[in-house]
């Protein structure tokens, strides 16, 4: 791929999959752009369930988006502790916390990002307790671990907070849940926000990945202006950095 960006490399493999999952009608129509919310999500759910790192696991990090809904609602009928991002991050208090004692309505419901964007307190990083587990949705990752998300960056940036914080630590280990379509066999290409999972679960099969790689923190360097400006978190600690 001679002559194209990193950006680019990663978009003509998202358009790919994205294209192979409506082909193969393992997704509703409408899927290119999104998170993929495929068919056989519930039985990904369930196998993740089946293993010790989940059941060992009293505090979950989850994407808002519906391909992870079956993994929060689980998480949360299980007593574990929920913390998933405000779309866009676009609050000054940017992750909801859900918490199985304190629900209003069933765990089904309230895993739902409408929901619980009506029901669930905000908080910010600094409320959070350390994560045990982070569950991320993707649109492709390979064996190796290497994922492609939408192309925002937002799953980034999370991470890249928590680390930041200390909220995530050598423990903490992070799945993706996908259809097996998903689990492409592409050298993913990586920047320096980019992180890699140690699990994939698909509804048919457990990957366990190789050496993960985390970001230390947030790469100042690597963020737009207009993406610092648009996130509240990130701009407040721009101002902090510069006074």
């Amino acid at each position: 791929m001679t002559g194209v960006s990193t950006d680019q490399a990663k978009q003509a493999i998202r358009e790919r999959v994205w294209t192979l999952l409506e082909q193969e009608r393992a997704v509703p129509p409408g899927v290119h752009g999104r998170i993929p919310a495929f068919y056989g999500a519930e039985a990904a759910a369930h196998r993740l369930a089946e293993l010790p790192v989940w059941q060992s696991a009293h505090v979950v990090k989850a994407v808002p988006d519906k391909a992870q809904l079956p993994v929060r609602a689980r998480a949360l009928a299980e007593g574990k502790l929920v913390y998933m991002a405000v779309p866009k991050l676009a609050k000054a208090l940017p992750f909801y916390v859900l918490d199985p004692a304190k629900l209003t309505v069933p765990p089904s419901e309230a895993a739902s990002s409408k929901v619980a964007a009506s029901v669930a307190r905000k908080i910010g990083v600094e409320e959070m307790k350390p994560v045990d587990l982070i569950v991320c949705g993707s649109v492709a990752v390979n064996r190796r671990g290497v994922r492609l998300g939408k192309g925002a960056g937002y799953s980034d940036i999370e991470v890249a907070l928590l680390r930041e914080a200390g909220l995530i630590g050598p423990n903490t280990t992070i799945v993706t849940t996908v259809h097996s379509l998903q689990v492409v066999e592409d050298d993913l290409p990586e920047t320096k926000h980019d992180f890699s999972v140690d699990l994939i679960v698909t509804p048919e099969e457990v990957i366990r990945c190789g050496q993960a790689r985390r970001p230390a923190g947030l790469y100042w360097d690597s963020l737009s202006l207009e993406k610092i400006t648009a996130i509240p978190v990130l701009e407040q600690a721009r101002k902090a950095r510069r006074s």
